[in-house]
């Protein structure tokens, strides 16, 4: 601390230099929450205010308010996640004022960090009808009903957010989102499109926008959008995720592979990187790199039935059939009602001569997906089980 600072003084110049607010909040949209140095000295600066004021005291000596109902200890507070503690300081402040918007509005982001949604509106209602013009409000209101799943609710706020200052870029990528989410892509890709255009160098505009160019089949723009979020960040693995996905689906199998080595890189705990991995060895016939990526996908997520299947086809696609069959059963007894597991193991039994047991898997495919009854009977393996099964109903009835 520089001399003749308090420790207000510094607590004010953290907040100002940490885009916190000193007054009405300003958090990231991550939350605000301070890491590293600058959370270790704002909660340095808080704990020393308090010592040298008194936790609670109305006003010290020099007629300043005292911790207890200071909006600055407060947002001090909510800058490093104290938020119940934060909460308390506002609420105190509005047992004194009740038409303080700052502290009304503070308080509307406590409830909303606490996960208390609908208490979050509420003050955030009472905010805005004190300050009908804060466009933070609407923003930060249209965040609560996002939380409660209320999104027209949620898109209305974003809208009002969006009138009062245009270049709000908050408000126009969580409308992205909340859109994307809704299934309106169109209208997700537009509102990326000014997030882009705010903020050219921001990553997850570029993955967002090109989740949804992918569900409009737009999938060479979509791969332009995964690079560009690449280019900007570099380590921004859903990018490469979502990249190696679209890759996969319009059979680039090598480029899908590369871009799903880079996602294990970078997260190496991802079960589902390794199984898609996997199955793009498996469209190359690379049995034994598609058996790894499906084994490590199950070491790291056991009751993963898409691997454990997965695992199971490139198994008998090396012969190994009593070795596949194993997985099959065990994908299906993850997951009871998951058809294609049942029906794999129904041909391998009937492949191994066993009738009963492959009637019994293949009745519980059938139940959890109708198709493949026609399926089944156009098969190879399963054709005469079924029609050994109709001659025998046959000489029953006769």
């Amino acid at each position: 601390m520089e001399s003749g600072e308090t420790f207000r003084d510094r607590v004010i110049v953290l907040l100002r230099d940490c885009a916190v607010g000193v007054a009405y909040l300003t958090p990231l949209p991550r939350g605000g929450r301070l890491r590293g140095t600058e959370r270790r000295e704002m909660e340095a600066a808080l704990e020393g205010w308090v010592v040298e004021r008194g936790k609670g005291a109305a006003r010290g000596r020099d007629g300043k308010q005292g911790v207890g109902g200071d909006v600055v200890y407060g947002n001090g507070c909510f800058a490093v996640g104290r938020y119940g503690e934060a909460a308390e300081v506002y609420g105190r402040m509005l047992a004194a004022e009740p038409d303080n918007p700052v502290a009304r509005f503070n308080l509307g982001l406590c409830r909303l960090r606490l996960g208390e949604a609908e208490g979050a509106v509420a003050e955030l209602t009472v905010a805005l009808g004190l300050e009908p013009e804060l466009a933070e409000g609407y923003y930060q209101r249209g965040n609560a009903y996002d939380d409660l799943g209320e999104t027209a609710a949620a898109l209305a706020d974003y809208a009002v957010a969006l009138a009062l200052n245009p270049d709000y870029l908050q408000a126009h990528y969580n409308r992205g989102v909340v859109l994307a989410r809704a299934g309106r892509h169109r209208e997700a890709v537009a509102a990326f499109d000014r997030v882009v255009e705010l903020r050219p160098t921001l990553s997850n505009a570029y993955l967002n926008r090109g989740a949804s160019l992918d569900e409009l089949e737009l999938h060479d723009r979509a791969i332009g959008d995964y690079a560009a979020a690449i280019d900007c960040n570099p380590e921004n693995v859903d990018a490469y995720f979502n990249r190696a996905r679209t890759y996969y689906y319009l059979g680039q199998i090598e480029e899908a592979i590369a871009d799903y080595t880079e996602v294990v890189t970078l997260r190496p705990e991802d079960a589902e990187a390794f199984n898609n991995r996997g199955l793009a060895y498996d469209a190359l016939e690379d049995y034994g790199s598609a058996l790894a990526d499906y084994g490590r996908a199950v070491a790291l997520q056991p009751d993963f039935p898409a691997a454990l299947n997965n695992r199971g086809a490139a198994l008998e696609a090396m012969g190994k059939e009593k070795a596949a069959l194993r997985d099959y059963l065990a994908a299906a007894e993850v997951e009871r009602g998951f058809a294609v597991a049942w029906y794999n193991a129904a041909r391998v039994y009937a492949g191994l001569g066993e009738i009963d047991a492959c009637l019994e898997c293949l009745d519980k495919a059938v139940a959890g997906e109708p198709g493949f009854a026609e399926e089944a009977a156009e098969d190879e393996r399963l054709g005469w089980v079924l029609e050994l099964r109709e001659l025998k109903r046959q000489r029953g009835q006769g």
